[in-house]
């Protein structure tokens, strides 16, 4: 078996940004997650998201799983084909696409559309464009994120470039929270960013991929990870800190709590720091 390495370690000096904008990002408290990190050979998330986490700590192994079949089929299309497919998102980040026609048109493109490679790219232009960065989908599964208005969106493309050579010692699977974890063996470590508990009705952003996440979901997730400890693989769990989450987490290990910043409401004089828990089992 490989050496174990040490991955809680600071923050790296020039961490690295995701390509997508995501909210929940965990990119700004890389300094919080990272430290409570334990050592293993393998990081296993099952809820990828921007895969800010996965960019930035240190394993010789990854197993990222998302519910999300667009982001997964993204990430796979973008290890696989690097410059290539880099180069064919390019081509929609031009003057033109940014006006509010062509992005509603574009939209009904990516939600009609079930050609992998044009579907990803436009899921990245979508993302880019769209407002706030939201990735939200209706009840039929179709694309819903109104126009962005952003002046001049950015092309990320040398944080692609950067994900495409980090994701050759990584796998991405469509799959749900239990089915990940179920394939967690010894010297793995899982990492959660599940959908957060919501602190009020009007902060409930659940519904990235269809289904949403009920606190029944939050319940089994957090049964999930006492059973994985039981095994001798350790779980690291991010969410809102409530009353709630502090209940169904109480045999963790242990937890650290600490304020962070929301950005994600629409509403500016909104965006208040909120209380966030990392509890770990082990």
């Amino acid at each position: 078996m490989a050496p174990l390495r040490k991955a809680g370690r600071p923050t790296p000096p020039t961490p690295q940004r995701p390509f997508l904008k995501w909210a929940g990002n965990k990119f700004r408290i890389l300094e919080h997650i990272l430290p409570m990190l334990p050592e293993g050979e393998r990081l296993v998330e099952p809820f990828a998201g921007s895969a800010a986490l996965f960019l930035n700590s240190d394993y010789d192994r990854y197993l990222l799983s998302d519910s999300n079949a667009d982001l997964i089929s993204l990430y796979n299309l973008l290890k696989q084909e690097g410059t290539g497919f880099i180069d064919y998102c390019g081509q929609y980040f031009i003057p033109r696409n940014n006006q509010e026609k062509r992005y509603y048109r574009l939209r009904d493109q990516f939600n009609e559309c079930d050609e992998p490679r044009l579907r990803a790219a436009l899921f990245v232009y979508l993302n880019r464009h769209g407002y706030n960065g939201l990735c939200r989908y209706n009840a039929s599964g179709g694309f819903n994120v109104p126009f962005g208005r952003y002046k001049r969106p950015y092309f990320p493309q040398k944080e692609m470039f950067a994900f495409h050579q980090r994701a050759q010692c990584a796998e991405f699977l469509l799959g749900d929270f239990e089915q990940t974890m179920q394939q967690a063996r010894t010297g793995d470590v899982i990492y959660c960013d599940p959908p957060y508990v919501p602190l009020s009705p009007s902060a409930n952003f659940t519904t990235y991929s269809a289904g949403g996440f009920s606190l029944d979901d939050q319940q089994q997730l957090a049964d999930l990870a006492q059973n994985c400890a039981g095994r001798n693989i350790p779980v690291l769990i991010s969410n809102h800190n409530t009353a709630y989450t502090r209940k169904i987490y109480q045999q963790a290990n242990k937890n650290k709590r600490f304020k962070v910043q929301r950005y994600i409401s629409c509403n500016g004089k909104k965006r208040n720091s909120a209380g966030e828990i990392l509890a770990l089992f082990k």
